[in-house]
């Protein structure tokens, strides 16, 4: 195997181990995605497209000319199998040896080609699940923040509600008391008007007592000065 079909098999092996190595399960896809933001992976991110690419067409130029050599070599070995087998035999063994070698850079090449192909959509769909799942978990993290508001705020305006209520209760005791308190007042004050009617009802009966009793002692003075005068009379 020449120097540049090594290289090409030792690429499709490396390939395949890492196919296999980002298959495995038990790494997860945000690992990953933090294995690929490395510094070092990053240092060479920016120009990843262009070695992409060129690795890519160096494959495809190495698949064709696989191909190439396979036709090649396949219309020699059909040549050589219309000829005369006993003076050809030495000449088809080496046709068979060239087209199973044209048949194996075919087959490597094509591999390599496919799993380089695979290697960069598996690493980009694990790199988008990754951010699918943080963006996931920051949503359930938001869904869980907002639900806890929405709890904290149904709580705080129950906590609200029933401080309203019992404002309002005692606002109604209040209002109770100082019903009662005007009623008591109410009857306080007509109790006071009745006792100060009271009063000066009396105090009226006094004056009129005094006056009746002022003009009684007046009508006796009278009358014992009445009753003098007849008896004076009677004398003469």
């Amino acid at each position: 195997m020449s120097i540049q079909w090594t290289l090409i098999a030792g690429v499709m092996y490396i390939e395949l181990a890492a196919t296999v190595l980002l298959l495995i399960p038990f790494i997860s896809p945000t690992r990953w995605h933090q294995i690929f933001k490395s510094r070092f992976l990053r240092s060479i991110g920016n120009m990843s497209h262009i070695y992409f690419k060129m690795f890519l067409l160096l494959l495809v130029l190495f698949f064709i000319d696989a191909i190439r050599e396979m036709r090649k070599y396949g219309g020699e070995l059909a040549e050589q199998s219309r000829g005369d087998h006993g003076h050809h035999l030495d000449a088809e063994m080496q046709a068979h040896m060239r087209l199973f070698r044209a048949q194996r850079n075919f087959y490597i090449s094509g591999f390599s080609l496919f799993l380089w192909v695979v290697l960069q959509r598996l690493a980009t769909l694990i790199s988008r699940l990754a951010v699918t799942m943080a963006d996931s978990e920051a949503a359930m993290k938001q869904a869980k923040s907002a639900s806890d508001a929405a709890a904290q705020l149904l709580k705080q305006e129950k906590v609200e509600q029933e401080e309203d209520q019992q404002k309002e209760a005692n606002v109604s005791n209040e209002i109770k008391e100082l019903k009662e308190g005007d009623e008591k007042l109410s009857y306080k004050k007509r109790l006071e008007a009745e006792r100060d009617a009271a009063l000066k009802q009396a105090s009226a009966v006094s004056r009129e007592y005094d006056r009746l009793m002022e003009e009684h002692a007046d009508l006796q003075a009278k009358l014992k000065k009445a009753e003098g005068v007849v008896e004076s009379k009677k004398d003469d």
